[in-house]
Order: structure tokens, then sequence, then C-alpha cells
């Protein structure tokens, strides 16, 4: 498995910019899915955006146009671009890895950033 720190979260207005990282330890980060979730209070953890090994990227439909998630695979990083951010995005990010072996697949999660945005 692997260990993921998440950065980048913070307070910003409606309309504004934020990017957040997602550094991960370990040799075989090229290999691994990566996921970003977010968690708004009183609500269950939701898919945001997917990045395969390959580098195809998938979103949810209320992100699509505003997000981006990318991967840097020599720094072991996968980022999420947010532009025209909402009240709504306003959300606990957690970053995902996943690997498959032997038919077994493992996920990670990291800790978590906040993000707020004001209206």
């Amino acid at each position: 498995q692997v260990h993921l720190v998440e950065s980048g979260g913070g307070l910003v207005q409606a309309g504004g910019s934020l990017r957040l990282s997602c550094a991960a330890s370990g040799r075989t980060f090229s290999s691994y899915a990566m996921a970003w979730y977010r968690q708004a209070p009183g609500k269950q953890r939701e898919l945001v955006a997917t990045i395969t090994s390959g580098g195809t990227a998938n979103y949810v439909d209320s992100v699509r146009g505003r997000f981006t998630i990318s991967r840097d695979n020599a720094k072991n990083t996968v980022y999420l671009q947010m532009n025209s951010l909402k009240p709504e995005d306003t959300a606990v990010y957690y970053c995902k890895g996943r690997s498959t072996q032997f038919g077994t697949t493992y996920d990670s999660w990291g800790q978590g950033t906040q993000v707020t945005v004001s209206s």
C-alpha cells in the first residue's frame, strides 16, 4: 500500500481557484489508479474525479469543466485543480490510491484537506 498526504486546501471566495496536491510514498505510484473524493458536513463521501495509471481522467458531473485531475509520476503526486469554485464545493477532500495485485484490490486514503468556499 501507499502512504498519501494531501495539501493545498484553504478558504477561498466563490469563483476562485485552489490546487490540491496528494503526495505518495513508494516506488510503484505510477501503477496506481488515483482518485479525489470529498465529504461535506452531514453528507456521505462522494467521488469527485479519477485518473488511471495511464492518465485517463473522469469526473462527476457537478465538477466537470471546472476541476482537472492530473498526475506527475516523477514526483509521485496527483493534483486536483479546482476553478470557478462554488460554496457547494465546501468539503474535506481526500485522495485515494488503488492498486491491484494477484486479483486483490488495495485502497489507501490520505488524511484529507479542508476546502471552504465562501459566498
